[in-house]
């Protein structure tokens, strides 16, 4: 009973206040009909009050998320089931579900009566601008009575998680060359010792090529079989993502670190779909190791860790690069796709040592100022008609005046203005270094222009650097 009082609403306390002064007033001035209706007046609230305490409400309550994992801005329907298992039929109801500030306000319902055994089904949308793993619930039920004068709140303890990823951009397909190096069965190896027509076939594994069905052993196995020399050549990769917060700028759903973020992303689930096998390390070491156990979770698994990923406060790559070179294995890592900020040139020069051999890198930096830089002096050229620059990026390196002009259209971003050179310019100089060592290097503004700069990485090493053009387009250099 005082637990109800306490869920006295404002319309029932200010009853109780009506009431007693009427009472009050009565006897002091000797009104018996202002007794009767101050006692009415008091009496109200309390009856309402002892009727919803003596409720004995049964109820279960279940919640789905449909989906429980999305991208950045899409929509999550969360369907609820709210069931009355007493035998007793259940009052008026208000059913507010508990959610994040971030997916939206809290739903809110009102059920009139639920029969006994019965059910009633809610649904709701939810959506975010940011990443995170939010924490949906739990349900909370207000029962009131028909009058508002009292209401009680009771709560479920089921909860449900909503992991919002970063946003996803779909990028062209394609090989990089020397991406593809690493085990497997040989073409060559197998049909040298068992003949073309006496091939060693194996059980048919999820995503292997129906084209690669060896239907004679099928039909005497009585399962699929697939031939053994053809099945898929498997390599290795490794994703770097660099979360200092010295290398980035800004805070939001636009700025740089979420534009560095969703490209890892989108690259991961580029090439995982094709087949490799990846881990992913960070500036602060290894966060998913690349295994054949759980190749195919591996998708869901790197979309969990990058909905989460933070800024840092690691000022070195150290740590990261270290575990990049030390966790590639015997066979080495095939490809290596690394998303860097700002790097400086001593940073640069360190990742450019992590190239051994005929590993396939790339390097994608995050540096609108470059991508500007880079844009501006292709557009001014483009204008002037002028064919000593290089039509792919508009640098005109035989005079050095593309380089001063580079500098100088980058000097208003986020490092205030910078004399010197081209070299001066985070970006450019940093792309400068690694490309020296053989990195494919692409400048984006945005993780929307990734994809015209992924396709130039599919190019010839010699191809090097890709700026992002406009809107996205995307020139090679």
């Amino acid at each position: 009973m005082r637990r109800a009082l306490a869920g006295l609403t404002t319309r029932g306390r200010s009853f109780v206040a009506a009431g007693a002064t009427a009472i009050v007033c009565a006897f002091v001035l000797g009104e018996r009909d202002l007794l009767r209706a101050g006692v009415l007046v008091l009496a109200l609230p309390l009856i309402c009050t002892w009727g919803v305490s003596r409720t004995r409400y049964r109820l279960a309550c279940a919640r789905r998320l449909d989906p429980p994992r999305l991208p950045v801005g899409h929509e999550s329907r969360a369907e609820l089931r709210l069931e009355n298992v007493s035998r007793l039929p259940s009052g008026l109801l208000m059913v507010e579900d508990r959610v994040p500030f971030a997916l939206g306000g809290r739903p809110r319902f009102v059920i009139d009566r639920i029969e006994p055994r019965g059910s009633r089904e809610l649904s709701y949308r939810i959506r975010s601008d940011v990443r995170g793993r939010f924490r949906v619930g739990p349900l909370t039920v207000r029962l009131a009575d028909p009058f508002g004068m009292v209401e009680l709140v009771r709560s479920f303890s089921l909860t449900d998680t909503l992991t919002v990823t970063p946003a996803i951009v779909p990028l062209p397909s394609g090989r990089i060359a020397g991406a593809w190096a690493g085990g497997g069965d040989s073409l060559a190896r197998t049909v040298s010792t068992a003949g073309e027509d006496d091939v060693a076939p194996r059980e048919y594994r999820h995503g292997d090529d129906l084209r690669r069905v060896h239907w004679r052993s099928t039909a005497r196995r009585g399962e699929l079989m697939v031939r053994r020399e053809e099945q898929h050549w498997q390599s290795r990769g490794a994703l770097f993502l660099d979360t200092r917060r010295m290398a980035y700028g800004g805070e939001g759903p636009g700025a740089p670190f979420e534009q560095a973020v969703s490209a890892t992303a989108s690259v991961g689930v580029h090439l995982g779909r094709a087949g490799l096998a990846l881990r992913l390390v960070t500036d602060a070491g290894e966060r998913l190791a690349a295994s054949a156990d759980y190749a195919g979770e591996f998708e869901g698994l790197l979309l969990d860790a990058l909905a989460v990923a933070r800024p840092g406060d690691l000022t070195t790559l150290d740590a990261g690069l270290a575990a990049l070179i030390g966790g590639s294995g015997r066979d080495g890592d095939g490809l290596v796709v690394a998303v860097f900020g700002l790097l400086t040139p001593d940073e640069a020069r360190a990742v450019a040592a992590v190239r051994r051999g005929t590993t396939a890198c790339v390097a994608i930096l995050v540096d609108p100022e470059a991508a500007a830089a880079s844009d501006a002096r292709a557009h001014r050229n483009n204008a002037r008609g002028s064919g000593d620059g290089d039509p792919r990026t508009g640098w005109d390196d035989s005079s050095g005046r593309g380089l001063e002009d580079l500098a100088g259209a980058a000097r208003t971003g986020r490092g205030g203005e910078r004399p010197g050179g081209a070299d001066e310019v985070p970006g450019v100089g940093a792309a400068r270094v690694l490309r020296a060592a053989g990195w494919r290097v692409a400048i984006v503004r945005t993780a929307t222009e990734l994809a015209a700069a992924w396709a130039a990485t599919s190019e010839p090493v010699d191809a090097g650097i890709s700026y992002t053009q406009g809107t996205g387009g995307g020139g090679a250099a």
